[in-house]
């Protein structure tokens, strides 16, 4: 370990490490912790040479995660049953006792089709080291893995891993750099084609949404810091979830993203319909002005609404009870400004985290209604695999676990940065307002990135 920085927590979990090889007995998982004073986690993280490198921030800005390794994990590359996941997860529960355990992932927003390497169809980690900020205090967890391995095997494993922990460093500079090239998929052209046909009448009595998106690839002048990105995204958004997911130095993705999937604690769950989007005034009257306008637009009233039914019919048969508001209010983020209305359900016993994946994602307002027959539009017509963006990106845990839906997301690669954004096309959508809409969503991004 690099220094002395955390040395004495390190100390102490070693020797907590110790305790735990000399009990005859143990649960298959166990968690080790010890506290610590707070340091900036991106710093912390971008400073370390070990793989997986997670972070995760939820909008609430409660709790702060920098994670690395991999003490357990769930890795679909291939085509995974929905039910073989929720199998696998449900088998996994009962071997921590910790209320701390958390798997971090995701699933593909289409996990029918081939997916990015590295990330798969769907992948969850339990890491080895977890640093958990809540104020000015660190969690530090170290996570074993007993469950048939060998537990000496493990000992040193765990041992190597605080072994090579490197202290922070500061993140490298945000400077801009110069674009290469620009290349959207779909372009221009292919994007009025493909809204036209959406809204076309016959298509759109069976299919009355689909949400369309974009790849923006730039290729640049160098190599940038993904984390250094995340944290000037942090910036500029800061009311919304922030999370990245490195399995190797190759690619890294990101994301800004003003959505939740779901929040459950428990038997409670909380999730909201976000649809219906425009851009943000110049002074106070006038973003008043563009928000009521947003509030009284047909179409993305009807949007919104549309998202808000498909979820509460969703959740009606694995929920006791569903509320949802019924009038819309407007979210508010730097550039943008969306539709919101939240919804609240109490569960059924026994439901899991994978039965409201399966049940909520992808959500009408990514995918399109209905599900099936947006999702096959999608599927054929688009002309890029989606991979985790519009996926499904977050923790789950015996106890409480969050997703987040991964739009407002990048995927960085050696000199190269895939960028995405989508737009909802229901009958009476405008083409080119609606490319116009993927180039606000973009704006923030490409303002970090790019000195134009």
């Amino acid at each position: 370990m690099s220094g002395h920085f955390f040395s004495s927590q390190f100390n102490e979990l070693k020797q907590k490490l110790e305790q735990v090889m000399q009990a005859p007995e143990m649960t298959p998982i166990v968690q080790l912790s010890v506290q610590a004073p707070a340091v900036p986690l991106l710093s912390w993280l971008s400073a370390q040479t070990q793989y997986p490198r997670i972070y995760w921030h939820g909008r609430d800005k409660v709790e702060e995660v920098a994670a690395i390794g991999i003490c357990k994990q769930f890795y679909y590359q291939d085509q995974v049953d929905d039910h073989q996941l929720a199998a696998d997860y449900q088998a996994q529960r009962g071997k921590g006792t910790s209320q701390d355990l958390r798997y971090y992932g995701g699933v593909a927003f289409d996990r029918t089709v081939e997916c990015w390497p590295e990330f798969g169809r769907a992948r969850f980690v339990l890491p080895r080291i977890e640093l958990r900020r809540s104020g000015q205090t660190i969690k530090i967890l170290l996570n074993l893995n007993f469950d048939n391995q060998n537990r000496q095997l493990e000992y040193q494993q765990a041992l190597a891993a605080i072994a090579k922990i490197e202290k922070p460093k500061p993140l490298s500079p945000p400077n801009k750099t110069r674009l290469m090239s620009r290349s959207d998929l779909p372009d221009k052209d292919r994007w009025r084609e493909l809204v036209q046909q959406v809204t076309q009448h016959n298509f759109n009595q069976t299919t009355p949404k689909v949400v369309l998106s974009r790849q923006t690839q730039i290729e640049i002048a160098e190599q940038l810091d993904p984390w250094t990105i995340l944290a000037c995204w942090q910036g500029r958004n800061p009311n919304s979830f922030q999370f990245g997911f490195q399995f190797s130095p190759e690619r890294t993705f990101i994301s800004c993203s003003p959505e939740r999937l779901y929040l459950r604690r428990q038997n409670e769950l909380f999730t909201e319909a976000l649809a219906g989007t425009t851009i943000r005034g110049l002074n106070q009257e006038e973003d008043e002005l563009l928000a009521q306008q947003l509030l009284d637009d047909v179409k993305n009233s009807h949007e919104n609404q549309l998202v808000r039914q498909h979820i509460v019919d969703a959740l009606k048969p694995l929920s006791q009870y569903v509320g949802a508001d019924e009038k819309a209010k407007i979210f508010k983020l730097t550039h943008i400004q969306h539709l919101h209305r939240a919804i609240r359900a109490e569960l059924n016993a026994g439901v899991n985290d994978f039965d409201l994946l399966r049940a909520l994602h992808p959500t009408p307002a990514v995918g399109g209604l209905p599900r099936h027959s947006a999702l096959s539009f999608i599927r054929q017509r688009e002309g890029y695999a989606r991979g985790w963006y519009a996926g499904a990106c977050g923790y789950f845990n015996h106890y409480e676990s969050e997703f987040s839906v991964a739009i407002r997301s990048a995927l960085i690669e050696p000199r190269r940065i895939s960028l995405y954004a989508g737009a909802g096309v229901v009958s009476g959508s405008d083409p080119d307002a609606e490319w116009q809409e993927l180039e606000n969503k973009l704006a923030t991004i490409l303002s970090i990135l790019i000195d134009f």
